[in-house]
């Protein structure tokens, strides 16, 4: 278990700035502190850049291992894959933190 007693996983995520926008890939152990350092800019590099602070999708994986190959898996992928990726579970892009969180 983590330190806030919650699973040990890992998370593949994708967050955008908007609808059909910039979007951003990446993978972590922590999903919920995660998207709190890129909603306050406080990663460097493409997401804060260009905004991208909306969890738009994400994926858990029981290992880092499984997770860093789907992550770059998704990154060599077409953006209209991508897109269709988001908007297969994710249709309005709303914000998705929650509903992970919740489980």
């Amino acid at each position: 278990m983590r330190r806030d007693g919650g699973p040990v996983g890992f998370w593949v995520y994708i967050m955008a700035n908007h609808r059909n926008g910039a979007i951003y890939t990446g993978q972590t152990d922590d999903l919920g502190a995660r998207v709190h350092q890129h909603r306050e800019g406080l990663r460097p590099g493409f997401s804060k850049q260009y905004g991208c602070k909306t969890l738009v999708w994400a994926e858990w994986h029981e290992t880092r291992d499984g997770a860093f190959k789907r992550e770059r898996r998704i990154k060599e992928w077409r953006r209209s894959w991508k897109l269709m990726l988001i908007e297969d579970r994710n249709p309005t892009w709303r914000d998705m933190l929650e509903s992970y969180l919740a489980g």
